[in-house]
């Protein structure tokens, strides 16, 4: 016979569920669709949703001390290190060519970083903490890695939320640019046409690029020398040519493996108790308003070199100044063929594209530091 305290042992589980885990299960089953279905970066929503999952059922021993969801963020997301080895990835993942062929698109990159700045100050005025508020913006950035690394540093208990918002509207690139570009451009200046001439770019200019980003960057900015060291490590790998294995791994096998335990990791952080706050919802409608206002400064700015140039930049490239490498310069060009199908900005706007890259990890450097972060 069965007694009333075995029994009581039996259903532990089941009385130990609440409503806000109910909700964030489903939360997790809505990440799955979004990963399997849509195909939104399934690479880290699928292993973020999984993490949500398994955090969220009853008594989950993987969240305790010594589990192992717990084990993976202390190692690799409380000290940083996951986001770090992304970036080297990335770095080895990235042509600087085009950039270094329009030096000029440095600017570009720059405006294209601006709705950071301008969300930050908004969030300060909802009531959010500087810390806080800083970690909102960096979402503008349109830049998992960073996103992650900054509000790691300055607002870990928002991580989960600022996670989804940054790798969901990176997704959403293809659906949330387009209609920035068209209203505040004119059909007359989408038509724009702008020659491209390729220049070679000698592998002694490849290769110091990234070196000499690396040490101005650094002096100039260093709290952003974590992120953008690692980036260019990257770079420097690949373009040397001489470490073909270390590129290949680091942009393949341990990037695979460092996004598969950053997801579960990202994911095991978004306990319902602590993810279903009002915050969480502010938090997801400011990012995307970083997003906009990103796109919206870059094409403005785009604006004024075509009025500068006497008419000979398509404002339509500034949108490209986001850090979503290389899907936003996909898109511009998408944009301006709908209007001239022979109108190629592809390469002018992956300059841009590449300036972005660049210039999201200097701003949060900048953040880290306004906030007086890091060490």
């Amino acid at each position: 016979m069965i007694d009333q305290a075995t029994i009581g042992l039996l259903m532990k589980g089941v009385n130990a569920v609440t409503w806000q885990s109910l909700v964030m299960i489903g939360v997790s089953f809505v990440l799955f669709y979004l990963a399997i279905a849509k195909d939104y970066e399934p690479l880290l929503l699928l292993p973020i949703g999984a993490g949500c999952l398994l955090a969220n059922l009853p008594l989950s021993p993987l969240i305790g001390d010594d589990g192992m969801l717990r084990s993976l963020y202390e190692m690799g997301v409380g000290n940083e290190l996951f986001p770090l080895l992304i970036f080297i990835g990335i770095g080895a993942l990235t042509d600087f060519g085009p950039l270094l062929e329009n030096p000029k698109f440095v600017l570009l990159g720059a405006a294209g970083q601006f709705g950071i700045f301008l969300t930050l100050l908004l969030a300060l005025l909802l009531g959010f903490k500087q810390n806080e508020a800083a970690s909102i913006g960096i979402i503008g950035a349109i830049d998992g890695p960073t996103s992650i690394y900054v509000s790691g540093i300055l607002a870990p208990h928002m991580l989960g939320p600022i996670t989804v918002a940054a790798y969901s509207y990176m997704s959403l690139v293809p659906i949330i640019l387009p209609p920035v570009i068209r209203f505040l451009t004119t059909k007359e200046e989408r038509l724009i046409r702008m020659p491209y001439s390729s220049r070679k770019i000698s592998r002694r200019t490849r290769i110091i690029f990234p070196v000499v980003v690396i040490a101005v960057v650094g002096t100039l900015v260093p709290f952003a020398t974590p992120l953008i060291g690692m980036l260019m490590l990257g770079n420097l790998m690949k373009e040397s040519g001489v470490v073909e294995r270390l590129t290949k791994a680091s942009s393949n096998e341990i990037a695979n493996a460092v996004t598969l335990f950053l997801g579960l990791a990202i994911g095991s952080t978004m306990v319902g108790t602590d993810f279903l706050k009002s915050s969480t919802l502010f938090i997801l409608i400011l990012g995307l308003l970083a997003f906009a206002l990103d796109g919206c400064a870059g094409v403005m700015f785009a604006k004024i070199l075509n009025w500068i140039s006497g008419g000979k930049v398509n404002p339509i490239i500034g949108a490209a100044g986001i850090s979503a490498f290389p899907m936003a310069a996909r898109v511009c060009q998408r944009v301006a063929q709908e209007e001239d199908f022979d109108n190629f900005l592809l390469m002018h706007a992956m300059g841009a594209n590449a300036a972005g890259q660049v210039a999201s990890v200097v701003a949060g450097g900048v953040l880290l530091a306004l906030m007086g972060a890091g060490g």
